[in-house]
């Protein structure tokens, strides 16, 4: 089988030296939509190195997403690359991302989960640099025909939406090269690329990363529910329900809550067809 679970959550933590600077935040947020109108105020907190700050998102591709890339190649791993999605993914942030910095990710597998006809490798990657803890990334990543080796089956993440209509709706269009883009930034996975891998992994058409939905519906969440104040989000996590096509709309759907905000992505050109679920920004008071 080529996932070993006993040797990948045995194996010593691998660690990784990220470096990034200003162009690389500026790419990622053109990636995930920023931009547009391209002078609007609002928008050059994203695209102008002068008043730049960091969406906290920016920290599953810091380093050229290494995160995701050491772990399916971590020891007990042997994964074909069209078998794997996304699964879910959680950014804690410890303190504001910098625009500019040199870190060092410690990466484990702390578990490999049995979901019966597919394995799900949850990743851990914790980053610090010479002050301290950056974040720490915990990525679920989805291995079609892995399953079935007698494993746990995992906890159930599922977060119940509010009866009451959300707080907030906005609708966000994927451009048609969108994931064109978004790969500059470190996912060269050619399931968002290249017609003919997409058509093995099961897609009529690439598919745009799950990552590049997260960022776009957390830059919609600090945009439209924090005043656009990155500093607020504590921690973010999602499971990835749905494919998008770059092309799309998105449907951005926000609650309110004593914590943070709870949200729900759909894509409005489907019906609403479920993207991602089970989504929540947890925030803490303005100014910290």
């Amino acid at each position: 089988m080529p996932i070993d679970a006993a040797k990948a959550t045995s194996a010593e933590p691998r660690t990784t030296e990220l470096a990034w600077e200003p162009k690389d935040v500026l790419l990622y947020h053109l990636g995930i939509g920023a931009g547009v109108p391209a002078t609007d105020p609002g928008e050059l907190r994203y695209t102008l190195e002068s008043e730049l700050h960091v969406l906290p998102s920016f920290a599953t591709v810091a380093g050229g997403g290494m995160a995701l890339a050491g772990g399916l190649s971590a020891p007990g791993i042997d994964v074909d690359l069209a078998a794997v999605l996304h699964g879910g993914q959680t950014v804690t942030v410890h303190r504001p991302l910098p625009v500019r910095g040199r870190a060092v990710q410690t990466s484990t597998v702390p578990a490999v989960y049995d979901k019966g006809k597919a394995a799900v490798i949850v990743l851990r990657s914790e980053t610090a640099d010479d002050d301290g803890p950056l974040w720490t990334c915990d990525t679920q990543i989805f291995v079609k025909g892995e399953g079935g080796f007698g494993g746990e089956r995992g906890p159930s993440s599922r977060r119940e939406l509010p009866e009451r209509a959300p707080d907030r709706t906005v609708e966000r269009p994927v451009r048609e090269d969108q994931a064109l883009l978004y790969r500059l930034s470190g996912d060269w996975n050619p399931l968002h690329a290249d017609p003919e891998f997409a058509k093995l992994a099961g897609f009529d058409r690439p598919i745009l990363h799950g990552l590049c939905t997260y960022g776009i519906t957390l830059k919609a969440v600090v945009d439209e529910v924090l005043d656009g104040d990155v500093a607020r989000v504590t921690a973010y996590t999602t499971r990835f329900a749905g494919v998008v096509f770059p092309g799309e709309t998105l449907r951005v759907r926000m609650w309110r809550e004593p914590e943070g905000v709870l949200v729900s992505v759909t894509a409005a050109d489907r019906e609403d067809a479920p993207v991602l679920a089970d989504t929540a920004v947890e925030t803490g008071p303005p100014g910290v």
